[in-house]
Protein backbone atom coordinates (compact mmCIF):
# COMPACT_ATOMS: atom_id res chain seq x y z
CA UNK A 1 0.00 0.00 0.00
CA UNK A 2 1.22 3.68 -0.74
CA UNK A 3 2.22 6.01 1.83
CA UNK A 4 2.47 9.43 2.81
CA UNK A 5 5.81 9.48 1.46
CA UNK A 6 4.93 8.19 -1.81
CA UNK A 7 2.53 10.91 -2.31
CA UNK A 8 5.30 13.44 -1.26
CA UNK A 9 8.01 12.10 -3.67
CA UNK A 10 4.67 11.68 -6.40
CA UNK A 11 4.51 15.35 -6.26
CA UNK A 12 8.17 16.67 -6.15
CA UNK A 13 6.79 19.86 -5.22
CA UNK A 14 8.78 23.06 -3.58
CA UNK A 15 7.23 23.22 0.13
CA UNK A 16 6.12 26.55 0.26
CA UNK A 17 5.45 28.43 3.12
CA UNK A 18 4.56 31.98 4.96
CA UNK A 19 5.62 33.94 7.82
CA UNK A 20 3.79 34.61 10.97
CA UNK A 21 3.78 38.07 10.74
CA UNK A 22 2.81 38.03 6.80
CA UNK A 23 -1.37 39.11 6.61
CA UNK A 24 -3.56 36.51 5.63
CA UNK A 25 -3.96 38.10 2.60
CA UNK A 26 -0.40 37.42 1.73
CA UNK A 27 -1.21 33.60 2.88
CA UNK A 28 -3.94 33.82 0.42
CA UNK A 29 -2.64 34.81 -2.82
CA UNK A 30 0.34 32.46 -2.06
CA UNK A 31 -2.31 29.86 -1.53
CA UNK A 32 -3.92 31.03 -4.35
CA UNK A 33 -0.55 31.21 -6.69
CA UNK A 34 0.71 27.90 -6.21
CA UNK A 35 -2.90 25.84 -6.12
CA UNK A 36 -2.58 24.39 -2.41
CA UNK A 37 -5.13 24.87 0.29
CA UNK A 38 -2.49 25.59 3.33
CA UNK A 39 0.75 26.53 3.99
CA UNK A 40 3.17 25.58 6.74
CA UNK A 41 4.11 28.81 9.06
CA UNK A 42 8.00 29.36 9.66
CA UNK A 43 9.65 31.54 11.84
CA UNK A 44 13.45 31.89 10.77
CA UNK A 45 15.50 29.62 13.10
CA UNK A 46 12.67 28.31 14.52
CA UNK A 47 11.29 26.03 12.04
CA UNK A 48 7.77 24.88 11.54
CA UNK A 49 5.93 27.63 13.83
CA UNK A 50 2.31 26.59 12.36
CA UNK A 51 -0.09 25.48 9.74
CA UNK A 52 -2.54 27.90 8.02
CA UNK A 53 -5.65 27.10 5.86
CA UNK A 54 -7.73 28.24 3.44
CA UNK A 55 -10.70 26.74 6.34
CA UNK A 56 -8.79 28.89 8.85
CA UNK A 57 -9.15 32.07 6.93
CA UNK A 58 -12.68 31.30 6.47
CA UNK A 59 -13.83 30.67 10.24
CA UNK A 60 -11.60 33.02 11.33
CA UNK A 61 -11.71 36.08 9.49
CA UNK A 62 -14.75 36.05 7.37
CA UNK A 63 -17.06 34.76 9.89
CA UNK A 64 -15.55 36.92 12.62
CA UNK A 65 -15.88 40.34 10.53
CA UNK A 66 -12.62 40.65 10.20
CA UNK A 67 -10.12 41.41 7.24
CA UNK A 68 -7.72 39.45 5.53
CA UNK A 69 -5.14 42.70 4.88
CA UNK A 70 -4.98 43.64 8.38
CA UNK A 71 -5.33 40.34 9.94
CA UNK A 72 -2.02 38.27 11.10
CA UNK A 73 -1.18 34.97 9.69
CA UNK A 74 -0.10 34.03 13.52
CA UNK A 75 -3.53 34.89 14.74
CA UNK A 76 -5.62 32.29 13.21
CA UNK A 77 -2.56 29.65 12.31
CA UNK A 78 -3.00 26.54 13.78
CA UNK A 79 0.07 26.50 16.39
CA UNK A 80 2.65 23.45 15.79
CA UNK A 81 1.81 21.89 19.26
CA UNK A 82 -1.62 21.07 17.94
CA UNK A 83 -1.20 20.12 14.34
CA UNK A 84 -1.58 16.96 13.64
CA UNK A 85 1.44 15.20 11.68
CA UNK A 86 2.48 12.29 9.91
CA UNK A 87 5.85 10.88 9.06
CA UNK A 88 6.66 9.18 5.56
CA UNK A 89 5.76 5.62 6.55
CA UNK A 90 2.32 6.37 7.14
CA UNK A 91 -0.12 4.32 5.27
CA UNK A 92 -2.62 6.00 3.25
CA UNK A 93 -5.60 4.47 5.39
CA UNK A 94 -4.04 5.65 8.26
CA UNK A 95 -3.86 9.42 6.89
CA UNK A 96 -7.07 9.23 5.85
CA UNK A 97 -8.47 8.31 9.98
CA UNK A 98 -6.41 10.83 11.27
CA UNK A 99 -7.86 13.48 8.34
CA UNK A 100 -11.70 11.96 9.04
CA UNK A 101 -10.85 11.96 13.04
CA UNK A 102 -9.90 15.40 13.53
CA UNK A 103 -11.87 16.92 10.42
CA UNK A 104 -9.07 18.17 8.65
CA UNK A 105 -7.74 18.13 4.96
CA UNK A 106 -4.12 19.00 4.87
CA UNK A 107 -1.30 16.78 6.98
CA UNK A 108 2.10 17.63 7.04
CA UNK A 109 4.87 15.02 6.90
CA UNK A 110 7.78 15.18 8.69
CA UNK A 111 11.07 13.20 8.26
CA UNK A 112 13.20 13.67 11.23
CA UNK A 113 11.39 16.71 12.59
CA UNK A 114 11.94 18.33 9.07
CA UNK A 115 8.96 18.96 7.14
CA UNK A 116 9.13 17.36 3.71
CA UNK A 117 5.80 18.27 2.59
CA UNK A 118 1.87 18.56 3.05
CA UNK A 119 -0.61 16.29 1.62
CA UNK A 120 -4.42 17.03 1.44
CA UNK A 121 -7.12 15.00 1.30
CA UNK A 122 -7.51 15.33 -2.25
CA UNK A 123 -4.21 13.79 -3.08
CA UNK A 124 -4.78 10.76 -0.52
CA UNK A 125 -8.26 10.03 -2.48
CA UNK A 126 -6.14 10.24 -5.85
CA UNK A 127 -3.51 7.67 -4.67
CA UNK A 128 -6.23 5.14 -3.34
CA UNK A 129 -7.98 5.10 -6.19
CA UNK A 130 -5.18 4.82 -8.53
CA UNK A 131 -4.13 1.83 -6.25
CA UNK A 132 -7.56 0.43 -6.54
CA UNK A 133 -7.81 0.89 -10.07
CA UNK A 134 -4.50 -0.71 -10.33
CA UNK A 135 -5.82 -3.87 -8.47
CA UNK A 136 -8.98 -3.78 -10.77
CA UNK A 137 -6.90 -4.47 -13.68
CA UNK A 138 -4.59 -7.28 -12.46
CA UNK A 139 -7.59 -9.24 -11.04
CA UNK A 140 -9.32 -8.60 -14.62
CA UNK A 141 -5.89 -10.02 -16.27
CA UNK A 142 -5.80 -12.65 -13.78
CA UNK A 143 -8.99 -13.35 -14.63
CA UNK A 144 -9.11 -13.20 -18.46
CA UNK A 145 -5.72 -15.64 -17.98
CA UNK A 146 -7.79 -18.22 -16.44
CA UNK A 147 -11.17 -17.82 -18.81
CA UNK A 148 -8.91 -18.61 -21.62
CA UNK A 149 -6.80 -21.46 -20.17
CA UNK A 150 -10.37 -23.16 -19.35
CA UNK A 151 -11.66 -22.71 -21.98
CA UNK A 152 -8.50 -24.21 -23.88
CA UNK A 153 -8.97 -27.09 -21.76
CA UNK A 154 -12.33 -27.71 -22.12
CA UNK A 155 -11.91 -27.32 -25.55
CA UNK A 156 -8.67 -30.47 -25.34
CA UNK A 157 -10.83 -32.04 -23.56
CA UNK A 158 -13.28 -32.97 -25.27
CA UNK A 159 -10.94 -34.28 -28.23
CA UNK A 160 -9.59 -36.66 -26.34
Amino acid sequence: MKTAGDIIAAHNQEVWSISPNATVFEALKVMSDKNIGALPVRDGGKGVVGIVSERDYARKVVLLGKTSQETRVEDIMTPASQMITVNPDASLESCMELMTAHHIRHLPVFAKERLIGIISSRDVIQAVIQEKGRIIESLQDVSQTLFIQGHDDLIAGGKG
